[in-house]
């Protein structure tokens, strides 16, 4: 009997995935943007040179600057005047994506009032720790805003909403800013229910936004989360007791 009879069987391979020429051109393009090798604003290679540089198919660039595009990172402008300009991520880019999963999973008012009272104290903390004299000038102009739309309920849930995107701002801490500007637009359809914001709400949550501010003011990080926390479990309690169904976020 030879030797190969006692020969272990050959390993069985699997299929194996080669990733397209498209994606492997998007996934370098997108390494340059988000590193900042490619500056934001930047103008990218005209479609010709990437195509000469790379030594793809014209198809297959264009397909890779598509899925750059459809990412938020690239920018097309069409004619002979157009071009391909990289774009980092902007707060925008987390909005879609949070707005498509709320719409997508069915979030309801309850839990986006769940995400506030866990977050929103802890904000106001960091707002009045690292505050500038700038966040201040800010805050107290849309408190002014937002005192005088007390009889113009739209402008005013409007400034509300403002005004909780600019004590994140006062943070200075760039993920927090971006997840409540992000939110901004599903705070906004919350407060916005119908008869919700009468004008005994709208007293009573001036009346804590000017204590909240003033913990802020005198970086009083204990005080403006107590404040902060205080107001939204009120603000909770009373949307529970108005709304009977928990409302799904559109």
């Amino acid at each position: 009997m030879s030797g190969r009879d006692h020969a272990p069987p050959a390993p069985k391979l699997g299929p194996i995935q080669v990733p397209r020429s498209s994606e492997v051109l998007a996934s370098q393009l997108r390494a340059h943007i988000l590193d900042g090798s490619i500056a934001d604003s930047a103008p990218l290679p005209a479609e010709r040179d990437l195509v000469i540089q790379t030594g793809l198919s014209r198809g297959s660039v264009r397909e890779a600057l598509r899925i750059l595009q459809t990412e938020g990172l690239v920018t097309t402008r069409p004619g002979r005047l157009g071009g391909s300009v990289a774009r980092r991520p902007g707060d925008d880019a987390l909005a879609k994506y949070i707005g498509l999963f709320v719409q997508g999973r069915g979030i309801s008012l309850w839990s986006l009032l769940q995400v506030r009272e866990a977050l929103e104290p802890s904000i106001a903390a960091l707002a009045a720790a690292n505050r500038t004299k700038e966040d201040l000038a800010e805050l107290v102009a849309i408190s002014t805003r937002l005192e005088g739309a007390f009889a113009n309920v739209p402008a005013y849930l409007a400034e509300n909403v403002n005004w909780h995107v600019a004590v994140a701002s006062a943070t200075h801490n760039e993920l927090l800013r971006a997840f409540i500007t992000a939110i901004s637009s599903l705070l906004l359809t919350a407060s916005a229910i119908k008869n919700f914001a009468t004008e005994d709400v709208r007293s009573v949550v001036i009346k804590a936004h000017r204590r909240i501010l003033q913990a802020i003011v005198e970086r009083d990080a204990e005080a403006a989360s107590r404040r902060m926390a205080r107001h939204l479990a009120a603000l909770t309690k009373q949307m529970r007791a108005f709304v009977s169904a928990p409302a799904v976020l559109r």
